[in-house]
């Protein structure tokens, strides 16, 4: 497998991309949605700041994602996709980057208009405040990050869904070209 994008698939450096951010939004996710249910404990505040230090880690891994997709471009739609799905696609992966570096900032954003001492990335440097305290931009960034977050979950609903569509119903490549060469399985009619 090449690490750089072809014509016909992602590289190794897209998927690696890919599928390190699908696990940390993953985690990041399923640690906000519990962590105001959380008693305020030493727990509590372990959970909120790998919270923040993750999200973090998401918009860096999301800027050079960005920049590697720029650098090394996209496979072409597979052969026989229709015009507007190719539009469609397209148009849902750049909402996803948009909306995935969006979530960190507003959450970002948040924390520092909230006036709360700065968090140490997972505890070893302070992250720099954005802004000074303003509890109404404070209020907007956390309404802004909730709503992100939903953003996000029906962008990756449709996105999923699309290549799941692809798959099991077109019969066509579009999952198989993110996911490793060997799990591709042979057009000739034969699996893996």
């Amino acid at each position: 497998m090449t690490l750089r994008n072809t014509r016909e698939r992602w590289g190794a450096v897209s998927q690696a991309f890919h599928w390190l951010i699908v696990l940390l939004i993953l985690v990041l996710a399923i640690a906000g949605l519990v962590m105001d249910d959380l008693p305020r404990t030493p727990k509590y505040f372990w959970v909120y700041t790998a919270h923040k230090s993750l999200g973090i880690t998401v918009l860096a891994l999301m800027l050079a994602r960005l920049g590697w997709r720029l650098y090394a471009g996209a496979p072409a739609p597979v052969a026989g996709t229709p015009g507007w799905q190719a539009a469609i696609a397209s148009l849902t992966h750049w909402l996803l980057y948009a909306v995935a570096l969006a979530m960190p900032l507003s959450g970002w954003l948040y924390d520092s208009a909230s006036g709360l001492r700065p968090f140490r990335y997972f505890g070893q440097f302070a992250v720099p405040k954005l802004v000074a305290p303003s509890e109404w931009l404070a209020d907007a960034a956390r309404e802004a990050h909730g709503l992100l977050f939903w953003v996000l979950v029906a962008l990756v609903a449709a996105h999923a869904g699309a290549a799941f569509y692809h798959h099991l119903f077109q019969r066509d490549d579009t999952l198989l070209r993110m996911l490793p060469a060997r799990g591709a399985r042979a057009r000739s009619g034969q699996e893996p």
